[in-house]
């Protein structure tokens, strides 16, 4: 709260000091100028965290326990100098929208505000206060990675011939932290892999534009800009990522797939490398697998507790079908390796036909098809019914044959997995009989179609309480009058840096399940359409996808925005 006393009242008034001691630093504020908080210091008649928490109690500016100096836009401490910023211990966090967010250990240094307000244009300022022991460290952080940055791109001006500088690694085991000494474009690459790691980055995007290629990861579901590298540079850092990715850097007119295994601070990455032509050049995409990063556990996965009791229940039959839908990148392979490491037991013969192996599972038989070679998912799901399986997981239905094999398989005796591309459950029994599987085989062998989202979940260290208006409840179909409103807890994003200001930290699925009773078989074999099957699943209890994140923000895991964000198509 706002105190309305001098910082010299407030720490005679918290026994910090005596009105004699005060009187004295006044008197030489008088004779020399200055300010009082700096003058006791200097006295040692205080330390500098009683100055501090002074100011606090002065001021009533929230405080900062921790700042992400690897989260914070460099370009915002581009006007200033390192010296400058230490000296005033003040640090720029964020701008959006005119209002410039200011960390300080401060509030009376107004020469620095003022600073700081004419170096962004007249922004508004908005100030936080931290001390100097967590200000320190942080301003030394984001000046450094401004240095790296401001040498790997003049690196990349003065280096000559650079399109001839990408190599391959010596040693594909070879830890890419352990190249700092590496050419320009193989230390920039280097750089850009290990933040995609260290911020749990999904993709890395990599964009040639008419006058820049622009680096993006996608982080949480979200696109973020994280740098622009000069435009002569594109055919070097192509090159150096095809080279990496096995691929052929003379073939700049088709488009090309490869894989690449790193290694960044000890842990294990596999990266799937997509190359497509553009009329600016060739844009990259690469995602990142971190093995050590992912829990393969179906109960973190964000299930309601009835849906996992559900999946239980369908993934122990000893037969059918239990398909999994969704858009790319929805979670669905990791659904189902969950599955699979729930039911994996050595009395079971597992198998698996992929695109690629995603995931290395102990005593699980995997294979990767090669349509080069003509081994799709149809001639790999034939050949693995001759091993004797008791569990097969497809990576993928997108055709008849692999679908026709897929029911035969799950009619004679084995449980099948598989992924299926569309929006949710009921759309699944339309999308089979679409690719021309008969509707009776459809509804006698599929046992349970899961529909996923991912949602971004909000950061713990700054979500506020949030009261939801009503539009919002009528968006999330939650009726005013529901019981269950007066135990909602509904949260809304805030943004700090631990969230690189987003509001939001990691990810969690939102999930419909529809499980066919005899109704829905009907309705299937009588080839009725998507709206029919789910109207009658709807009557019978399932739960949609939008309803489920209702709950998720009723319990202040997301936000409405998020829930409609991810939701959008649901006209449930």
């Amino acid at each position: 709260m706002l105190d309305g006393s001098r910082i010299g009242e407030i720490l005679v008034r918290t026994g910090s000091i005596t009105p004699e001691a005060v009187d004295k630093a006044l008197a030489i504020q008088g004779e020399r100028g200055g300010r009082i908080g700096e003058i006791l210091v200097n006295q040692k008649l205080v330390t500098e965290h009683q100055v501090f928490d002074a100011l606090v109690t002065q001021f009533g500016y929230p405080v900062l326990d921790r700042i992400d100096g690897d989260a914070l836009d460099v370009s915002l401490v581009a006007p200033l100098s390192l010296s400058y910023a230490r000296q005033h211990v003040i640090l720029p966090l964020r701008r959006e929208e005119g209002v410039l967010d200011v960390a300080t250990g401060d509030p009376t240094d107004v020469g620095a505000i003022d600073d700081l307000r004419a170096l962004f244009g007249g922004a508004e300022i908005v100030l936080s206060m931290a001390t100097p022991d967590v200000l320190i460290p942080a301003i030394n952080r984001a000046f450094d990675r401004r240095a790296r940055a401001d040498q790997v791109v003049g690196d990349l001006e003065q280096e000559e011939g650079i399109a001839d500088i990408a190599h391959e690694l010596e040693d594909a085991g070879q830890d890419i932290l352990d190249e700092a000494d590496e050419a320009p474009i193989i230390r920039l690459v280097n750089s850009v892999l290990n933040q995609a790691a260290k911020e749990q980055a999904s993709d890395i995007h990599i964009e040639p534009m008419e006058k820049a290629v622009i680096i993006r990861f996608r982080k949480d579901g979200v696109l973020h800009e994280i740098v622009r590298a000069p435009k002569r540079v594109q055919p070097s850092i192509t090159s150096r990522v095809k080279i990496m990715g096995g691929l052929n850097i003379a073939e700049k007119r088709l488009p090309q797939d490869g894989r690449i295994r790193i290694k960044v601070a000890g842990r294990d990455i596999d990266i799937r490398l997509s190359t497509v032509p553009t009329s600016h050049g060739e844009r990259l995409v690469l995602r990142l697998l971190d093995k050590t990063a992912t829990t393969l556990d179906l109960s973190v996965l964000g299930m309601h507790a009835d849906t996992l009791d559900l999946i239980e229940k369908l993934i122990h039959r000893p037969n059918g079908i239990m398909l999994c839908c969704g858009p790319t990148g929805s979670g669905k392979t990791t659904t189902l390796y969950s599955a699979l490491s729930r039911i994996n037991r050595p009395d079971l013969n597992i198998l698996t036909v992929e695109d690629p192996v995603e995931y290395q599972l102990a005593g699980v038989g995997q294979m990767q098809v090669n349509p080069k070679i003509h081994f799709t998912f149809a001639s790999g799901l034939r050949a693995i019914l001759r091993q004797d399986p008791d569990v097969v997981l497809v990576g993928e239905i997108r055709d008849l044959e692999t679908a026709e094999i897929a029911v035969q398989a799950s009619l004679t005796g084995h449980l099948v997995l598989s992924t299926v591309h569309t929006n949710d459950a009921a759309s699944t029994f339309t999308r089979l009989t679409d690719m021309g599987v008969e509707p009776f085989l459809i509804a006698s062998s599929v046992i349970g179609i899961l529909a996923q989202r991912l949602i971004r979940t909000l950061c713990k260290a700054c979500k506020e309480p949030h009261v939801p208006t009503p539009v919002e409840l009528e968006q999330l179909a939650i009726d005013p009058g529901d019981a269950r409103l007066k135990k909602a807890t509904f949260m809304k994003a805030r943004g700090c840096s631990i969230c690189s200001n987003t509001g939001y930290k990691g990810r969690s699925g939102i999930h419909e399940l529809l499980t066919p009773t005899e109704e829905i078989k009907s309705l299937v074999v009588r080839k009725c359409d998507a709206f029919a099957i789910k109207k009658q699943a709807l009557d019978e209890g399932m739960v949609t996808l939008r309803e489920d994140g209702a709950r998720k923000c009723m319990a202040g895991m997301t936000t409405v925005e998020e829930i409609m964000r991810v939701t959008a198509e649901d006209a449930s």
